[in-house]
């Protein structure tokens, strides 16, 4: 399997190096600033022999080396800096996407493409308006990070394992995000029967703030470890068809009332990209509150998208 890294920054070289470390393809890392991909393919080859590992990675300037891949990972683009909102990115971010979008409609047309660019369900849209690709073979990263995040949360204040942990968020990757702790998992029952509602207010609140808690703290960039961890699980998902339910940035034409659109929602992850959308059974109020995440998006949408 050929996997493309459109984006040689922190997250995409962080990524390059966890699939290189897993064996879980040949890997093409792009990036358009002089020697930067060149330079990280050295500096990840020089592991081979301390991994025991025979890994076969290129960096290059040159978009046209991502020809033939079977997955493509966007994550060139600004990012934020404090005080910004994925919002102030959009236009700046779009044109990157489009022209990117473009090449890869043209070097990989069977790819399955996985845009991380931010604001990202709006550029995840654009990504899939212009390949015209289908709707299973283009999807965004963000919610199954904003899940992970929830997790982590959740293990480190009621002291339960990780791993015991099974959280669900759907809805925009941004400040309207819907973190759901009725479907969220801890072992044999959920996250609302195992602690307080002002707990769980708390929980719900600090995980839509830790993305801009994160880029307040580094005072230059955002967080690049945990999306390049969860980059990486929805290319093992694929890879080994494993057909995992995660939430993903996905085009709905209906479903959850809502069309035309791309926001995070659970989906099973296989070979084939989204191989099924799962529709939850939402109460009225989260109804209303992923319908609003919705509309803010539609709103966007209709800016960048011609």
């Amino acid at each position: 399997m050929k996997i493309s890294i459109i984006g040689a920054g922190n997250v995409g070289s962080t990524l390059a190096m966890r699939i290189a470390q897993e064996d879980l393809g040949n890997i093409a890392l792009i990036d358009i600033a002089p020697g930067l991909a060149a330079a990280k393919q050295f500096d990840i080859d020089d592991s081979r022999n301390i991994l025991k590992a025979d890994f076969n990675i290129k960096g290059s300037e040159n978009i046209g080396d991502i020809h033939g891949s079977q997955i493509v990972v966007i994550t060139a683009g600004l990012t934020r800096k404090p005080g910004m909102t994925r919002e102030d990115l959009l236009l700046k971010n779009a044109q990157i996407i489009k022209n990117l979008s473009l090449e890869i409609k043209n070097s990989a047309p069977k790819a399955i493409v996985i845009v991380v660019t931010n604001p990202l369900d709006s550029m995840t849209y654009l990504c899939l308006k212009t390949t015209l690709f289908k709707s299973s073979h283009v999807f965004g990263m963000g919610a199954s990070l904003d899940a992970a995040r929830f997790a982590n949360l959740i293990s480190q204040e009621l002291k339960v394992a990780s791993s015991d942990i099974e959280a669900m968020v759907i809805g925009s990757h941004g400040e309207t995000m819907l973190v759901l702790p009725r479907f969220t998992n801890i072992k044999e029952t959920t996250l609302d029967k195992t602690t307080t509602s002002s707990k769980v207010e708390e929980l719900v609140k600090r995980t839509k703030l830790r993305g801009q808690e994160i880029v307040s703290l580094l005072g230059s960039g955002s967080a690049y470890f945990a999306p390049s961890a969860s980059i990486a699980e929805l290319i093992r998902a694929i890879h080994f068809n494993q057909k995992r339910t995660l939430p993903v940035s996905a085009y709905l034409n209906g479903e959850y009332g809502i069309k035309d659109l791309c926001i995070g929602v659970p989906c099973v992850i296989g070979e084939n990209g989204i191989e099924e959308i799962i529709e939850l059974n939402l109460h009225s109020h989260e109804k209303a509150e992923l319908q609003k995440s919705s509309l803010s998006l539609a709103e966007i949408n209709k800016r960048i998208v011609n």
